[in-house]
C-alpha cells in the first residue's frame, strides 16, 4: 500500500500540479488571483483551461462539471463531455477558458425566493480559482459560483467570498493602523467537526421514515441507549473501522485534511474532524465530506445518517465550527499570546467579536435554524438557542480587570501531576472547556458549537465574517485620528467590553438558572426556525449586509422566503409519511395483534367465565384503548395537513407547521411508540431501535 503523503492530493489540480503544468508567468497570475483577489483575464483562463484539461483526461476523465451550492441545501451539478467535433466525423478534446470561467445551467428549478419566475430559466455559474478543481467518477468537478441571469446571488457560496475579502479589507486597515505594514491580506480559516450515524443498509430499507426524512418518526427507545456513557471514545468496530480507513483515503486523495476519528456518544453515532484551512475551501470540503461519507457507507452495506436528531431519545449529530482569523504573515490574530493583558491587537479583535456576537446574536441564531436543528439545540447534548459567549477563567478574568479598571497577571499554565512516577508531567491548558456553550473561545479561536450536521458551514461563517468586519470598520473611523492611539485603543476596549459583557457566559448553559438570567440579560431565546427566521429581516441586519455589499435587500428577503418554504416544505413531508406509516402498516399491524389476543381470549372463555386476570385481556384492553388514541390521532394530523393551504404567506405557514402539525405529530408519535413497546415483534411492521442502533 502507498504511502498517505505519496497519493494525497492526487485527484486535486493542487499547487504542485499547477507549477508543473502551467508555464511560470500563467501560474503567477493565478496564483495573484488566488492570493490577493487579482482578477484573471480571458488568455490566463485559456491555458489554465487547457492544462487542466489535459491532467484530467491522462487520469480517466470524459467530462467536466461546474459544481456549485444553490439554496436547496445540497450541491448540484451538471456534466458537459469534453469532445468537440473536427469535421470529420471524428472528435477532439476540448475545453476553452470561456468554459472554465462561466457554465449555463438552467435556474428555474433552484430556490430563488420569488427573484425569478419559473420561465426566466437562465442562470450562470461562475469559476472560483480560490478552490482546486478536483476528480471524482471519471469527471473534473470545477468549484463555481452560481447567479442568476439578472445577476441576483442565488447560492451559498458567493457571500461567503464576499465576507472573506470584506473582512480582510477591514482587518487590513486596523493592522496598519496598529504598524503592521508588511499585512496585506488577512483571512478565516475554519475546520469543521463532522458528527454522523452509521446504520445498516437492510434496516434502512425497511424504514421510509428513514428514506424519505432522514430521521425516524416512529420508534421506542431500546432498552439500552447511551447512559453508559460505553459508546464515547470506546473502541470502533471491525466493519466501522474498515468504512473509516476507506473514507479517509478517499478524502486525502481529494487533498481534504481528515484528521481525527472516533465514536461519540450515541450508539452507532461517530465523528470526523479535519485539519483548519480557509473558510472557502473548508467549505467545499465539508460538502464534499459528507457527499463522500455517504458514497463509501454504501460501498460497505451501510447507510450514512446526516439529520440532525435521526433517533428521538439518544443524542443527535452537530458540526462544530472551528473559526480563526489569521494574517498573510502567518500571525493568529485571535492568539492572546503570553501576556494577553499586554496585548492590545488581540484585545481589540477579542472586543470586535464580542461586539459582534451581542449585537448580532439573533442571526448566529438564525445561521443555525433548520428542522432537524430545532429537535437538537436546548437538549442535553447541543448548546441551547441561547446564543452567549464562554471566554474561560483566564480570558473571562481579563476582561473583567479591563472592565474595573484593575491590575491582572496572566495564569500561567499549571503543571499536571499524576502522582506515577513513570507518567509525566504535563502543562495544563488555562481554561476548561464548556460543551454547554454555543460560542466558546478554545485557545486561539472560536467554536460555533451550535450547527446541525446536514448544515452547509458557508452560512455561519460569511455571518461571523460580516459582523466581525462591520465592528472592525467602526473601530478603524474611531482610531485613524487619535491622538494617542494606545490611549484609544484601551478606552474603546474597555468601553466595548463594558457594554457588551452580557454575551458572556462561563457557567453551565444547561440549567434553568441560566434561561432565567440570559432573559434579564436581555439575549434572544428562539426556540424554533419560524421564531428565529421572523427577525432574518429586522432592519439592523439588512443594513448589515447590504452596506457591506455582501447580499441586496431583495437577496435577503428572497433567503427569508426560501427558509421558510423549505422547512414548511419539511414538516409536510414528515407528517404525510407518518399518515402513510400510521395507515399502512402500523394500524393494521397492531389491528392483526388485537386479532391474535381476541381469539386467545376466546379460547380461554370456552373454558373460564372468569376472565379479568387473564394477561390476554389486560393486554387486548390497553392495546385497544391506544389503538383508538392512534386513530382518531391519525384523522387530526391529516385534517391539520389538508388545513395548511389556508395560508399563503410563508411565515404564517411555517407557524403553523411548527405549533400545530409538528406538534400533532408528536402526539401520533408517542401513541405509536407506546403501541410499539405492547405489540409482538412478529407483528410490528418495523426494525427497532435496538436493531437499527446495534445492528452494526
Amino acid at each position: 500500500m502507498k504511502n498517505v503523503s505519496e497519493y494525497f492530493g492526487c485527484n486535486v489540480f493542487n499547487d504542485r500540479k499547477m507549477q508543473e503544468r502551467l508555464p511560470k508567468a500563467t501560474y503567477k497570475a493565478l496564483k495573484k488571483t488566488i492570493e490577493s483577489g487579482q482578477q484573471l483575464d480571458l488568455g490566463i483562463a485559456n491555458v489554465v483551461a487547457n492544462a487542466m484539461k489535459d491532467w484530467a483526461v491522462e487520469n480517466g476523465c470524459t467530462h467536466y462539471t461546474h459544481w456549485f451550492q444553490p439554496m436547496t441545501g445540497v450541491t448540484a451539478e451538471k456534466h458537459d463531455s469534453f469532445i468537440s467535433p473536427n469535421g470529420d466525423g471524428e472528435v477532439i478534446m476540448e475545453f476553452s477558458g470561456k468554459e472554465l470561467i462561466k457554465g449555463e445551467p438552467d435556474a428555474s428549478s433552484f430556490p430563488s425566493g420569488g427573484i425569478r419566475a419559473t420561465f426566466e430559466a437562465r442562470g450562470y455559474t461562475t469559476w472560483d480559482p480560490t478552490s482546486p478543481a478536483f476528480i471524482r467518477d471519471q469527471t473534473l468537478y470545477i468549484p463555481t459560483a452560481f447567479c442568476s441571469y439578472t445577476g441576483e446571488v442565488l447560492d451559498k457560496k458567493t457571500p461567503l467570498l464576499r465576507s472573506m475579502e470584506k473582512l480582510s479589507a477591514e482587518a487590513v486597515k486596523i493592522l496598519n493602523l496598529l504598524g503592521k505594514d508588511d499585512v496585506y491580506r488577512v483571512t478565516t480559516t475554519v475546520g469543521p467537526e463532522q458528527e454522523y450515524f452509521l446504520i445498516d443498509k437492510e434496516m434502512y430499507n425497511q424504514r421510509p421514515d428513514i428514506i424519505y426524512t432522514g430521521r425516524t418518526l416512529f420508534g421506542a427507545m431500546a432498552p439500552k441507549g447511551q447512559e453508559l456513557d460505553d459508546h464515547y471514545f470506546g473502541s470502533i468496530k471491525s466493519r466501522v473501522s474498515a468504512y473509516m480507513h476507506d473514507l479517509d483515503e478517499e478524502l486525502w486523495k481529494l487533498g481534504i485534511y481528515a484528521k481525527t476519528k472516533h465514536n461519540e456518544v450515541a450508539p452507532s453515532q461517530h465523528e470526523l474532524a479535519p485539519i483548519f484551512t480557509t473558510s472557502n475551501i473548508a467549505t467545499d470540503h465539508n460538502e464534499l465530506c459528507m457527499e463522500v461519507m455517504k458514497k463509501t457507507a454504501e460501498k460497505h452495506g451501510l447507510v450514512c445518517l446526516l439529520h440532525e436528531k435521526p433517533f428521538a431519545g439518544v443524542n443527535g449529530s452537530g458540526k462544530h465550527n472551528n473559526w480563526s482569523i489569521s494574517t498573510n504573515t502567518g500571525e493568529n490574530l485571535l492568539n492572546p499570546g503570553k501576556k494577553p493583558e499586554d496585548n492590545l491587537q488581540f484585545q481589540l479583535f477579542l472586543a470586535a467579536v464580542v461586539k459582534a456576537v451581542d449585537e448580532y446574536q439573533d442571526l448566529l441564531r438564525i445561521t443555525v435554524a433548520s428542522s432537524g436543528n430545532d429537535h437538537r439545540l436546548g437538549a442535553n447534548e447541543a448548546p441551547p438557542a441561547i446564543i452567549s459567549m464562554y471566554l474561560g477563567d483566564d480570558l473571562g478574568a481579563l476582561v473583567e480587570s479591563i472592565i474595573e479598571g484593575k491590575d491582572y497577571k496572566s495564569h500561567k499554565a499549571a503543571r499536571m501531576g499524576t502522582g506515577v512516577d513513570a507518567l509525566p508531567d504535563f502543562k495544563k491548558d488555562n481554561s476548561d472547556r464548556n460543551r454547554t456553550s454555543p460560542f466558546a473561545f478554545t485557545g486561539n479561536k472560536f467554536e460555533f458549537r451550535a450547527l446541525g450536521s446536514s448544515l452547509n458551514i458557508a452560512c455561519p461563517n460569511y455571518m461571523l465574517n460580516t459582523m466581525v468586519a462591520q465592528e472592525l470598520s467602526g473601530f478603524y473611523d474611531e482610531l485613524k485620528d487619535s491622538d494617542d492611539l494606545e490611549s484609544g485603543l484601551k478606552a474603546l476596549i474597555k468601553r466595548v467590553f463594558t457594554e457588551h459583557k452580557r454575551i458572556i457566559f462561563n457557567g453551565d448553559n444547561y440549567s434553568d438558572e441560566w434561561v432565567e438570567e440570559a432573559e434579564k440579560r436581555g439575549l434572544c431565546n428562539y426556540k424554533s426556525l419560524p421564531e428565529a427566521m421572523e427577525h432574518y429581516i429586522d432592519k439592523k441586519n439588512i443594513e448589515l449586509f447590504a452596506e457591506n455589499g455582501i447580499v441586496t435587500e431583495s437577496e435577503m428577503r428572497a433567503r427569508y422566503e426560501i427558509e421558510l418554504e423549505q422547512y414548511s416544505k419539511l414538516l409536510n413531508i414528515e407528517a404525510l409519511t407518518m399518515l402513510d406509516m400510521a395507515k399502512k402498516d402500523i394500524a393494521p399491524a397492531v389491528m392483526a395483534f388485537i386479532k391474535e389476543l381476541a381469539e386467545g381470549v376466546a379460547v380461554k372463555q370456552s373454558i373460564s367465565k372468569t376472565l379479568s386476570n387473564y394477561a390476554e385481556v389486560r393486554l387486548l384492553e390497553s392495546l385497544s384503548a391506544k389503538l383508538e388514541s392512534f386513530v382518531k390521532a391519525t384523522g387530526e394530523l391529516e385534517l391539520a395537513v389538508k388545513n395548511a393551504s389556508d395560508y399563503t404567506d410563508n411565515l404564517s405557514l411555517a407557524k403553523y407547521y411548527r405549533e400545530t402539525v409538528f406538534e400533532l405529530m408528536n402526539e401520533l408519535r408517542n401513541i405509536g411508540d407506546s403501541m410499539e413497546k405492547e405489540t409482538s415483534a412478529e407483528y410490528w411492521p418495523y426494525p427497532s431501535y435496538g436493531e437499527i442502533l446495534f445492528g452494526v
